[in-house]
């Protein structure tokens, strides 16, 4: 068995509809950073789903709905650190509006 560090998510602006960010491609992910900054002058919120290979995005895999996040604020998603990936799973989000959150996860890759 095989473990790499990995940057699932580079650093990158949010975009403002549903959007697959990261897929365990024939390995199984660890997610052990997840990172959102909102670098807007205004609130904004971000959604994230962390969904099974053979599912889409929904409310049945919604993990984190409509996050808040004030002007220059930052949050660390501790609802998702530990979280595992299977084979083929992957991570969406959905901001509130584009050009306001940053993103960025990091984790391991298990093969």
């Amino acid at each position: 068995m095989a473990v790499n560090i990995k940057v699932f998510i580079p650093a990158k602006i949010a975009e403002s509809t549903q959007t697959t960010q990261y897929t365990a491609t024939g390995v199984s992910a660890i997610l052990d950073k997840f990172t959102a900054t909102n670098y807007s002058g205004a609130a904004a919120s971000i959604s994230v789903n962390l969904v099974t290979s053979a599912d889409v995005a929904g409310n049945q895999n919604l993990i984190v709905k409509t996050k808040t996040l004030q002007p220059s604020e930052t949050y660390t998603f501790p609802e998702i650190v530990g979280a595992a990936l299977a084979p083929g799973g992957f991570i969406s989000t959905l901001a509130s509006a584009g050009s306001s959150i940053n993103i960025r996860c990091s984790g391991r890759e298990v093969s």
